[in-house]
């Protein structure tokens, strides 16, 4: 696969994964979005739960105080269908999605934002820590039988003390993540199959958009594919995870066109580098329930 190692499974048996952290141990932390959990998948594969989260765990980042950080949606319906699950409408009528802190130490789960200016967040999907220690994160919306809702990106305190909404009316934005120097933000569109990027003018502040977007347009696949969550090169390449014709879209950040990397499954989610040299991808195939480690032919960007 051009420089691509073959997929290896790390784990199976898990309820749609999504957010996969590497740690230094060596283990996997990720969240169950069906089974509402935040889980270790440890180097032999064995599975045990950190935190009961309830809802629907989407988005997993490790903080600067070395607490974990999830974006809950608030919970799907869930269709299961020749052995895949897929998740459906929102489960709850009303919005309910929030951003959780986690404690790994004690597994103690902490609410730190459920709302903006007294509107409930609706659908909390994926994270980025700054260099300043604050993050950047997605609300994807739902969908609900009375219709679909804006999603929206949003900046944050880690203590919980500070939010902003820096784009709104969004078509689903779902992964988010930093260029290496921290000066470009991009979000990916799941419907849309867009990604977007969008200039930091100064911490947790974005430019204006441009008329009739959100950003800067850097591309979209050449085939029908919905994207979900994404991860950084070094180089700066963008690895999106990529549903319906699945696997890894990588974009070229000057909009220079993309690489497609196949995996087998349908709903193809997250990635996420890891290993001594960041060139272990850890990619999330959620339909299947199962964790993949590919040889990356070039390193991941550290996190902050």
């Amino acid at each position: 696969m051009n420089g691509f190692g073959a997929p290896e499974v790390v784990a199976t048996g898990l309820r749609f994964p999504e957010g996969p952290v590497p740690m230094a141990d060596g283990s996997v932390l990720l969240v169950e979005i069906a089974r509402g959990t935040l889980t270790r998948v440890t180097v032999d594969g064995e599975l045990s739960v950190v935190a009961e989260l309830g809802g629907g765990p989407n988005g997993l980042a490790i903080g600067p105080d070395g607490a974990a950080y999830v974006c809950n949606n608030g919970g799907f319906e869930w269709v299961e269908a020749g052995g895949l699950l897929f998740p459906g409408h929102a489960a709850n009528a009303d919005a309910c999605g929030s951003i959780q802190r986690v404690d790994l130490t004690t597994g103690a789960v902490t609410t730190l934002y459920d709302s903006f200016e007294n509107e409930r967040l609706k659908g909390p999907n994926d994270i980025v820590f700054d260099a300043d220690g604050g993050f950047w994160f997605t609300d994807h919306g739902q969908v609900r039988d009375t219709g679909r809702d804006h999603g929206a990106i949003y900046h944050a305190a880690a203590d919980g003390s500070k939010i902003s909404r820096q784009r709104a009316d969004m078509m689903g934005p779902n992964g988010i993540g930093l260029c290496p120097d921290c000066k470009t933000l991009y979000v990916s569109e799941t419907m849309t199959a867009r990604v977007w990027a969008m200039d930091i003018v100064s911490p947790g502040e974005l430019g204006p958009p441009l008329p009739w977007a959100p950003g800067r347009f850097v591309g979209t696949p050449p085939a029908f594919r919905l994207l979900d969550s994404m991860a950084i090169e070094e180089s700066g390449r963008i690895c999106v995870g990529t549903m319906v014709e699945g696997g890894i879209t990588i974009f070229d950040p000057d909009g220079g066109g993309s690489e497609f990397v196949p995996l087998p499954d349908l709903g193809v989610t997250n990635i996420a580098f890891g290993g001594a040299d960041r060139r272990d991808a850890y990619i999330t195939a959620s339909t299947t329930g199962t964790l993949y480690r590919v040889r990356w032919p070039r390193p991941g960007l550290i996190v902050n």
